[in-house]
C-alpha cells in the first residue's frame, strides 16, 4: 500500500492543531488505497502539549520535540531530513498547522501526483486571505525576487513532494532558511495545483511586515550568484546615466546587495551548523505520541 506522511510543524498553537488534524482525517478518507501518517514538530513550544488523539484515518502521529526554538523553516527543514532518514514512504505533504493551507486541497495535491507519479506537486497561490495593504506588500516582494533572482516563486511550503525529491532537498543547507527558494533552484521539473490561503482557525495572521522581509531575503539569498550578476548589471545599466537621482539608486542598491550577502552569510553559516550537528539534534528529539 502507497504511504504519505504529512509534516506540520507547531509553536504553541495546540487548537489549531487538533481542529486541522480532524479535517485532515475527513479528507484523506476517500482515499482507501493509500497508508497515512502524520509527523507534528513541536518547536520547543512553552505551552504544553495536550493529549493528541490518532484520527481514525491516520496509521498514526508522532510527536517530535525540538530542543530549542529554531522557527519555522528550520522546523521543516529537520522534519523533512528525519523522515528521510527513518521513514519509509511514497510521497510527504508539507502544510502549516494553522488553518492557512486548507486541508480540503490535500484531495487535489494527491489526485494531482497521481497523474504523475515522478514529479512534486505545489500548491500555487491564487488568493490570499490578508488585507489590501499586506497583499501589495506580497506583490512587491514577489516583484523584487523576480528582479534580483529571475525566479517567479508563487508558492510556499504547501506541497506533496516524491520520495526521490525528498533525497535530492534534504541536505540543501539552503533548506534551513527557504523551502520554496530550495524547491524552485533544486527540482528542475514539478506540477502545481490553484491553492486559496485559507484563514487562521485562531487568531490573526501571524505574517508580519518584518517576516514578510526576512522571508523575501531567505529567497533572494539561495539564488545569491543570480543576485551577484544581475544586480552588477543593474548597477552598469543605471551608471550609465550621471543624474544624482541614478547615483542615489545605485547606492540604495549597493546597500541592498551587502544586506543581502550579510543575511545569507549568517543563515548559511547556521544552516552548516545544523547540518552538521543534525545527527545529536535527532538523539535530543523525543517521541511521545503514536
Amino acid at each position: 500500500m502507497k504511504k504519505i506522511i504529512i509534516l506540520i510543524p507547531v509553536y504553541n498553537d495546540w487548537e489549531s492543531l487538533k481542529k486541522l488534524l480532524i479535517e485532515i482525517n475527513g479528507n484523506i478518507k476517500y482515499f482507501n488505497e493509500i497508508s497515512f501518517e502524520c509527523l507534528i514538530v513541536n518547536d520547543a513550544s512553552t505551552i504544553q502539549p495536550p493529549k493528541l488523539n490518532k484520527p481514525s484515518n491516520f496509521e498514526s502521529v508522532e510527536l517530535l520535540n525540538m530542543s530549542e526554538n529554531r522557527g519555522h523553516a528550520r522546523c521543516n527543514a529537520f522534519g523533512i531530513r528525519y523522515i528521510f532518514q527513518n521513514k519509509k514512504f511514497d510521497n510527504l505533504i508539507l502544510m502549516d498547522g494553522d488553518g492557512e493551507d486548507r486541508p480540503e486541497e490535500i484531495k487535489s495535491l494527491v489526485e494531482k501526483i497521481k497523474e504523475n507519479p515522478n514529479l512534486s506537486v505545489v500548491a500555487k497561490r491564487i488568493k490570499r486571505s490578508e488585507g489590501p495593504f499586506f497583499q501589495s506588500l506580497y506583490q512587491l516582494h514577489k516583484l523584487i525576487t523576480l528582479i534580483f533572482t529571475g525566479q517567479n516563486i508563487n508558492f510556499g511550503n504547501y506541497c506533496i513532494l516524491t520520495r526521490s525529491d525528498v533525497e535530492k532537498l534534504h541536505s540543501k543547507a539552503s533548506l534551513w532558511s527557504s523551502f520554496s527558494g530550495t524547491v524552485k533552484k533544486n527540482l528542475k521539473s514539478f506540477n502545481e495545483i490553484n491553492s486559496v490561503r485559507g484563514l487562521r482557525y485562531f487568531g490573526p495572521s501571524q505574517m508580519s511586515l518584518f517576516k514578510l522581509l526576512i522571508h523575501s531575503f531567505s529567497i533572494i539569498a539561495v539564488f545569491k550568484y543570480h543576485v551577484f550578476l544581475r544586480s552588477t548589471f543593474i548597477i552598469i545599466l543605471l551608471a550609465y546615466f550621471s543624474s544624482t537621482l541614478v547615483k542615489l539608486s545605485i547606492f540604495l542598491i549597493i546597500l541592498i546587495i551587502i544586506f543581502n550577502l550579510l543575511i545569507f552569510i549568517i543563515s548559511q553559516r547556521e544552516s552548516e551548523k545544523d547540518l552538521i550537528n543534525c545527527h545529536q539534534n535527532l538523539s535530543k528529539v523525543k517521541e511521545i505520541t503514536r
